[in-house]
């Protein structure tokens, strides 16, 4: 998806520099610490424009968050809603999620969120996917034994691709819906800029809970022929 240009970037973020850490590494191991209390820590992925950040800290006082976003152009509209919303328990970074163990100890990221990621419909793109192998293992680096992850999409196939992909990877699936907004799961559901958008054109949103199976090992690979995973 291409990125608009914004006006002012860098003086906008700037007006909203307490809500951004800039440098995530430094605070490896010490995110209550940097936070200023004992509270759970939940990291978003991808936060986009920041709607559903601004609406689940505004909710949940008690939680410290983490808005993950690799996009200037579109963190500083996340960054200007929890401004005006004068949120106090969200911070927000403009990196990557190839760096989350730079980022985070073990055990420090209570849950994670992925609404909405990059399907990446190329088969040689697939290991880009954040619910590929790459990325759950590396997931599964900052939580704790118990930890979770939150996963929406609009997306089939990249959602019929994740089922398979996360008890691959040592993860229980719980709360499973192809259409979320007709679940039992649409009282408590906080949509999206994008999920408003394409729910509002009839498109069904794909919605799971997965949860780190402790004390699992992997299974040993067997030598198959090359899969194709081609999203559409």
């Amino acid at each position: 998806m291409r990125i608009r240009k914004r006006k002012n970037t860098d003086i906008r973020i700037e007006r909203c520099g307490e809500l951004l850490c800039d440098s995530p590494q430094k605070n490896k191991g010490k995110w209550q610490e940097f936070f200023s209390n004992n509270n759970p820590v939940h990291l978003e992925i991808g936060c986009g424009k920041g709607d559903f950040m601004a609406e689940l800290a505004a909710r949940n006082p008690h939680i410290n968050y983490i808005a993950l976003e690799k996009e200037k152009d579109v963190i500083v509209i996340a960054l200007e809603k929890a401004k005006k919303a004068e949120l106090t328990n969200v911070v927000y970074c403009n990196n990557y999620a190839e760096n989350l163990t730079d980022f985070f100890d073990k055990g420090e990221i209570e849950r994670i969120y992925l609404n909405f990621s990059d399907p990446w419909r190329k088969s040689r793109h697939a290991k880009r996917r954040l619910t590929s192998e790459k990325f759950l293992f590396s997931y599964k680096e900052i939580l704790p034994e118990n930890g979770s992850i939150f996963f929406k999409t609009d997306n089939r196939p990249l959602f019929d691709f994740s089922l398979e992909q996360f008890p691959l990877c040592g993860f229980r699936l719980e709360n499973i819906t192809f259409d979320l907004h007709n679940s039992e799961f649409a009282k408590d559901n906080i949509m999206t800029e994008y999920e408003r958008n394409f729910s509002e054109k009839g498109f069904p949103i794909n919605r799971l809970e997965a949860y780190i199976i402790p004390d699992w090992t992997p299974p040993e690979k067997e030598e198959t022929d090359e899969k194709t995973d081609n999203i559409t």
